[in-house]
């Protein structure tokens, strides 16, 4: 009797339970309008994308165990789409156009339902092209089911650029130093005798570098909820307050400081840590930390979002009264993270830490740049003084421990070079490469090497991993790891969920777009019903990172006009110039290849094109293997071979059908100073070219140059 009176009130417990869980549960229902807009952040206005009339977009409050209804209603002209970014959600849901959901086409309205199984600070952003950049993005919290007594306030991070996304993107693939000379990190020859680093700068270019820098883009505001400065005033003396800071920038990395004091590190990625105590932190492109303030007077205390590269900063103001500044960061040193790059980078374009093993933050090469630390600013302090918060601090205050299930390790080396702005594992983009497969049950163990000069923040998609920290069992849960230069770092994860295609990729906007990235996906997989079609909509997510990029050059000069215009994408590229005389005995020429980029670093290229020249000569010229050199008309296809050398100095071999061969050694934009710009030019057909161009902006410069075909010139020259 007493064994069946205890099975009953454990039935009568689990029923009562059951019935007050689903009780709780409840639909909470939001509209998104998105629509185009425009801002004054600047002066000027400017084309942006607002998600109901706000940038960021609204944020999405929801309890632990509700279900989100959010419709989606897309206003715009062109499609567009939504990634519920951290969220364990149905694979259809997820966002990523063209892989897991539909596209949202323009005038179309969009239904997201799904269960809420966390809890945390997350948020949402547009997956499709650059749109994240024109201000489609905004919080989304969910509550634990029991309300935390204190105070909270949800701050998101942003980048500007008044400079339209495709125009930035464009830009970072023609080889363009613009964004270098309006943050002043161009590392000219100038600045580098000035500061004593002219060796440095020598070597430098003498192992194939470009001008180093810890962040791609020039922003003309960087933002905390929209706005440049945000105010919590009412906030009193004593009070503690929940900051729920999310990254949610294109490309900026952001360091924050609070005035008032240490900051209490509480949540990362959503998930809860052991609480830690630091003085700054570093937040990575998409991560997402919760931090506990306290307000230590009658004051009003600055929490500084500054950006990695110091060109600006965004403030959130806590109480009233006497202001007290976090202060503005130094400037970087970037001749000592130069010096520091060249002693690890190889001839080859490949890394070398020097057996320093570095991971997890916990080593930041880049910390040579940082005058504060290194003793050379007026605000110096010894490293030790200051808590710098790493990976390594993070524990989780549950045990982690994946289920006991097979192993599956995958090896990953985050690859690319800046000379063309190619991005990629292991050498290869997402378009390069087949998904992988993996199985549901099995555990999966990532070990990536990051061999570039940048962070990447990966980001994955659908599930939470492990970050392997050296707190074992309570390693701490993210769905974005930040690897430095020359780190390695091994995240695992149990593969959980029935099926579906799953997005592993750098969080830069940019990198993303241009190839650096995976597929994860579930072996027999139900049919998704967004996607009816998978193989057509592969090939258009391919397009993402085989995009072509424009690039026109065209000077106008006392002695004629010179041009290039190129198109290219990762691998191939075609690309023609010009040079026509103002009069008859200039003549004229024009050369014109089509050809492909081979290795890692891509200093080979390989090419097939014409020739085609005319120019009024008395008696016939021989090149320096002693071939007559038929100027005055030629007409000829050729093959050839470039290679780019230290100093950066290209080396062209080529053959034409005509039996001529050419040797030719050319170098554009030596960094004379900040805007003043070197070129030459000198080829076995006895040519030569020497040039300088002073840059006035973006798209002009006044430039001048001798050609020993057409002489003296000076003008202008157009670029875009």
């Amino acid at each position: 009797m007493r064994s069946f009176l205890l099975k009953s009130s454990i039935l009568l417990s689990f029923i009562f339970s059951t019935a007050l869980r689903l009780s709780a549960q409840r639909v909470v229902r939001y509209d998104l309008h998105v629509k185009d807009t425009s801002v004054n952040y600047t002066g000027k206005q400017k084309k942006a994308i607002a998600i109901n009339g706000t940038i960021p977009a609204p944020e999405l409050h929801f309890t632990e165990d509700d279900t989100a209804e959010i419709y989606v209603h897309n206003g715009m002209k062109v499609e567009t789409s939504v990634h519920w970014h951290g969220l364990i959600l149905p694979n259809r849901y997820d966002g990523v156009p063209y892989l897991t959901t539909a596209p949202i086409r323009a005038g179309e309205t969009r239904l997201f339902r799904f269960p809420l199984v966390q809890n945390g600070t997350y948020w949402y952003h547009s997956h499709t092209s650059l749109q994240e950049q024109s201000g489609m993005y905004g919080p989304l919290i969910i509550h634990k089911r029991e309300p935390e007594p204190v105070k909270e306030y949800t701050i998101l991070l942003s980048d500007w650029s008044d400079e339209k996304p495709y125009e930035i993107h464009r830009r970072l693939h023609n080889q363009t130093d613009w964004y270098a000379i309006r943050k002043g990190s161009t590392q000219d020859y100038a600045q580098a005798v000035k500061e004593g680093h002219f060796k440095t700068k020598l070597t430098n270019e003498w192992k194939r570098m470009l001008a180093m820098d810890v962040s791609d883009v020039y922003y003309e505001r960087f933002l905390i909820n929209g706005k440049t400065a945000d105010r919590l005033p009412e906030l009193k003396a004593g009070e503690k307050i929940k900051i729920r800071v999310i990254n949610g920038s294109a490309s900026t990395y952001f360091w924050l400081r609070f005035a008032g004091g240490k900051m209490t590190v509480v949540a990362n990625d959503g998930k809860d840590v052991v609480p830690v105590d630091v003085d700054r932190m570093m937040i990575a492109v998409s991560e997402t930390y919760d931090v506990m303030v306290t307000i230590p007077d009658r004051k009003s205390y600055e929490l500084m979002a500054t950006a990695e590269d110091r060109t600006g900063s965004a403030s959130l103001w806590l109480g009233s009264g006497d202001v007290q500044k976090a202060g503005p960061l130094p400037r970087l040193q970037y001749f000592e993270g130069m010096k520091m790059m060249n002693d690890m980078m190889k001839m080859n374009g490949s890394m070398n830490d020097m057996g320093m093993q570095m991971s997890l933050q916990q080593m930041d090469m880049n910390t040579v740049m940082y005058p504060e630390i290194t003793g050379k600013g007026k605000d110096s302090i010894a490293p030790k003084e200051q808590v710098t918060l790493n990976y390594a601090m993070l524990r989780s205050p549950e045990s982690t421990r994946l289920p006991a299930a097979p192993v599956k390790e995958l090896r990953f080396e985050l690859t690319g070079n800046m000379n063309r702005y190619v991005w990629s594992l292991d050498n290869k983009t997402v378009s390069e490469t087949d998904k992988i497969m993996i199985r549901k049950g099995e555990n999966l163990r990532i070990i990536l090497y990051n061999g570039t000069m940048m962070r990447h923040p990966m980001h994955l998609h659908g599930h939470f991993f492990r970050v392997l920290n050296g707190q074992g069992d309570n390693a701490p849960l993210k769905t974005v790891l930040d690897i430095m230069p020359m780190e390695t770092d091994t995240l695992e994860f149990a593969a959980t969920e029935t099926g579906g295609d799953w997005f592993f990729h750098c969080h830069i906007l940019y990198h993303m777009m241009s190839g650096m990235g995976r597929i994860f996906s579930y072996e027999n997989s139900a049919p998704n019903p967004e996607i009816p079609d998978p193989a057509k909509s592969l090939k258009r997510l391919y397009r993402d990172d085989r995009s072509v990029h424009p690039m026109l050059r065209v000077g106008l000069e006392s002695s004629g006009s010179d041009g290039e215009f190129m198109l290219s994408n990762t691998r191939y590229q075609f690309q023609t110039e010009w040079r026509v005389g103002f009069n008859s005995e200039m003549g004229y020429e024009s050369e014109s290849h089509f050809g492909r980029y081979f290795g890692k670093m891509q200093f080979l290229y390989a090419y097939a094109g014409w020739d085609i020249r005319y120019r009024p000569m008395g008696d016939h010229e021989k090149n320096l293997f002693g071939q007559i050199n038929t100027k005055n008309k030629r007409e000829a296809f050729c093959v050839g071979v470039q290679y780019l050398f230290p100093m950066l100095v290209t080396g062209d071999l080529r053959f034409a059908t005509d039996g001529k061969l050419r040797i030719q050694f050319m170098r554009e934009d030596i960094p004379l100073s900040s805007r003043l710009r070197l070129g030459f030019m000198w080829n076995t057909d006895k040519e030569y070219m020497g040039g300088v161009r002073y840059i006035l902006n973006k798209s002009l410069s006044i430039s001048s140059h001798y050609d020993s075909d057409m002489g003296f010139g000076a003008g202008i020259t157009f670029s875009y």
